[in-house]
């Protein structure tokens, strides 16, 4: 890990399948309101796991740089969006879900927690990797690290459906 004076990278998992495109527009906006968000990946629309019969998922990555700590991230950024767009979390893991907010990575840290069992689930490893492959602001060595705990391109099958119209406008949110 760097310094701690510098931001961290870290890298947040998005997922939803209750009115998905409301619901993460909203995630993202309120993100932005709290951190710098600088970087999303493409989005997907992914088939359930464990529960054929719900609504497909809206999945993607994104990038924040931050000095917040993983505890904090997740306690003071994803865990109060979800709250607030009326994510309950319960014992059941594949539950329906208005928004799932995960951090996947934060810089090369390895701990309890770190890097995100979903790492190996295409839905997170392509969308993160397309980040990882865009981002030339990142430290060599730094960036050498996160991709070794990734699973190798050529073992990550396609997500699902790729929404261009969706991940553009994703895009053009960072932008504006």
């Amino acid at each position: 890990m760097r310094d701690t004076a510098e931001p961290s990278i870290a890298f947040i998992g998005v997922g939803s399948n209750v009115e998905p495109e409301r619901n993460i527009v909203s995630a993202l906006e309120r993100l932005r309101d709290m951190t710098h968000v600088t970087g999303s990946s493409a989005f997907y629309r992914t088939e359930p796991i464990g529960r054929p019969d719900q609504p497909w998922f809206i999945n993607g990555v994104w990038r924040i740089d931050t000095t917040l700590n993983p505890t904090q991230i997740r306690s003071e950024l994803l865990r109060p969006i979800e709250e607030a767009l009326g994510r309950r979390r319960c014992d059941d893991k594949f539950a329906l879900r208005t928004i799932d907010l995960d951090l996947l990575l934060y810089d090369d840290l390895v701990t309890d927690g770190l890097p995100h069992a979903d790492l190996t689930r295409p839905f997170v490893c392509v969308p993160l990797r397309e980040l990882l492959d865009d981002a030339r602001d990142i430290e060599p060595g730094l960036r050498a690290r996160i991709l070794a705990l990734l699973p190798p391109k050529r073992e990550a099958s396609q997500p699902g459906e790729l929404l261009y119209a969706f991940t553009s406008q994703l895009g053009q949110m960072l932008t504006s």
